[in-house]
């Protein structure tokens, strides 16, 4: 599907007369967030609005008392209770509330409570990120608070490539970075991989 037939989808979905949530899902690197900017940048700040799964990722102080820093960015590492129970609040906007979502900073690695504004009279959230088709508890409520879901999948080393590029360019080493892309990301993306079939649309990424 092209670029133009993604926006066509998207704007239907905030066309409805209410609020929309469009979920992209996806491994770890495969493009989600590229892929849901450019739809909320198209749409423009009136229309649509991101909320990224990422700002509920678990502080590192909280991953350490857990003993899970290791595991930063599995499943277990995310307040995923919490991520539901905004959705839920986005899916029924109030007259002159506005939604406060955290946001995730790549640079500091680290969520950042309140940095989201939503407006209520923004017609679509978009939100991204690797488990919203996660068919375990306690993940499995969130598929069913989207209104639709886009599974973006890319080849694999180019994938693989991506991440450790990335990983690189927020700090960690070469040699870090591949050890972390090639254990931790790939187990994810191992883990995710059934969610495929339950997307209502898969995207090809680039």
């Amino acid at each position: 599907m092209n670029p133009r037939d993604l926006l066509d989808r998207a704007e239907r979905l905030a066309a409805t007369g209410g609020r929309g949530l469009l979920g992209i899902a996806g491994a770890p690197g495969a493009g989600k967030s590229t892929l849901a900017g450019w739809l909320v940048d198209a749409l423009g700040p009136r229309r649509a609005a991101l909320v990224p799964m990422d700002g509920f990722h678990l502080a590192d102080a909280e991953l350490r008392r857990l003993g899970l820093a290791h595991r930063k960015g599995a499943p277990e590492t995310f307040d995923a209770y919490g991520y539901a129970a905004l959705l839920r609040r986005l899916r029924t906007p109030r007259a002159g509330e506005t939604v406060y979502a955290p946001g995730f900073d790549r640079a500091l690695e680290q969520p950042l409570a309140g940095a989201l504004p939503v407006a209520p009279e923004i017609p679509l959230v978009i939100t991204e990120g690797n488990y919203l088709l996660l068919d375990e508890e306690p993940w499995r409520p969130v598929r069913e608070l989207l209104d639709e879901t886009w599974w973006i999948e890319l080849d694999g080393e180019e994938r693989v490539r991506r991440l450790i590029d990335r990983h690189e360019r927020f700090g960690k080493p070469r040699a870090e970075a591949e050890r972390f892309v090639l254990g931790s990301d790939e187990a994810n993306a191992r883990r995710v991989a059934p969610g495929r079939a339950a997307a209502d649309l898969v995207v090809r990424g680039r």
